[in-house]
């Protein structure tokens, strides 16, 4: 694992958990504010004055939809999915001990993409008759089905009498996302318009549909696996040292291994599965906390979370912005800005070591 590096140091009370905690919740509010339509401070605190203490305000109905129904609903997503792809980021780099090994490069997130692509077509299908709840449901839970198959696959190849091979795995990664492009390209291939629009959008990435319904689902799946990650830092940490090490100091790896694959896949599978695929944000974030705050995995979960989340709300900040009232996919926008910055800080890394 890479460590970190003392010229980066001086930066490690910028991202101390309450400085990240203070931006996200500065961030979440400029949020808020900040859109196709600007939004003074006073009216957005009236709005919410309405809604949470019942307060009579006298404010039009549109502003409070605006601020209530769309806004905010879209700030939390972006929180939650950002902060929990970053420490499902985080715990599969310390699971495989290489700061490559995002759930995108392994192929988490492309057979994720894959099941979500087949609920989808089975929930407008199938299950449209139902109603809307049940079909997120169907997506979810088929997103998570699909990041956990597909860990568990590449975990299978790339292990051997208890060790892992780290080129087995990204080779793995490699071909199973070619395999998910084939197949969600097949998928495509025979949906129909209204569920290419659908597949269009979980491809691209996008918050655009954000609602209560969403967060409701959301939250739950990503607090409880990221509060259990949490609790395995000191396991991570130990594995760090290599798996026979570990056991030696009584750690049961193949329980972590488990623990930390359940909770990693869950997550992603549930972000995947209201945001699409949202790139490079489970690679960059770790990597740069790791950097600044060292590879102790109980502050690098942590940071990893409020990171990602201070991130992503500016990430749909702008997606949302810069080209209003169109909107920007998401997934494009943190492909264009992390790709870019990924390089600058392997090649930071690279003259430091």
């Amino acid at each position: 694992m890479i460590q970190s590096l003392p010229k980066y140091r001086s930066l490690s009370r910028l991202l101390s958990p309450p400085v990240l905690t203070l931006l996200l919740a500065v961030s979440a509010l400029c949020a808020l504010l900040i859109g196709a339509y600007s939004l003074p401070v006073q009216q957005v605190g009236l709005v919410m004055g309405e809604q949470l203490l019942g307060l009579e305000a006298g404010l039009p109905q549109t502003l409070s939809y605006l601020v209530w129904d769309i806004r905010l609903p879209r700030i939390l997503l972006s929180v939650f999915v950002g902060g929990g792809l970053a420490i499902a980021g985080a715990a599969v780099q310390g699971l495989f001990r290489n700061p490559l090994a995002d759930p995108a490069l392994i192929g988490v997130t492309s057979g994720a993409m894959v099941f979500a692509v087949a609920g989808i077509l089975f929930s407008a299908s199938v299950l449209g008759a139902i109603g809307s709840w049940l079909g997120y449901a169907t997506v979810t839970v088929m997103a998570f089905t699909g990041s956990l198959l597909t860990t568990f696959l590449v975990y299978w190849l790339a292990s051997s009498k208890g060790y892992t091979s780290v080129v087995t795995m990204l080779l793995a990664g490699v071909a199973i996302t070619a395999l998910g492009g084939a197949l969600t390209g097949l998928m495509t291939y025979f949906s129909d318009e209204d569920e290419l629009r659908d597949i269009t959008f979980w491809t691209l990435g996008s918050l655009g549909g954000a609602n209560w319904q969403m967060v409701a689902l959301l939250v739950p799946l990503v607090l409880l696996p990221a509060f259990i990650l949490w609790r395995q830092s000191s396991q991570l940490d130990l594995l760090l040292l290599g798996e026979r090490e570990a056991a030696y100091t009584g750690v049961n790896t193949q329980r972590t291994k488990w623990i930390v694959i359940g909770c990693a896949a869950l997550i992603v599978g549930a972000c995947v599965a209201v945001s699409g695929v949202i790139a490079f944000v489970a690679l960059v974030v770790p990597h740069l906390v790791r950097l600044i705050q060292g590879p102790r995995h109980r502050s690098l979960l942590l940071g990893s979370a409020l990171l990602g989340g201070l991130l992503m709300v500016w990430a749909d900040t702008a997606a949302r912005t810069l080209i209003a009232p169109a909107e920007l996919p998401i997934g494009i926008l943190t492909a264009l800005l992390g790709a870019p910055f990924f390089i600058w800080l392997l090649l930071k890394t690279k003259r430091s070591l």
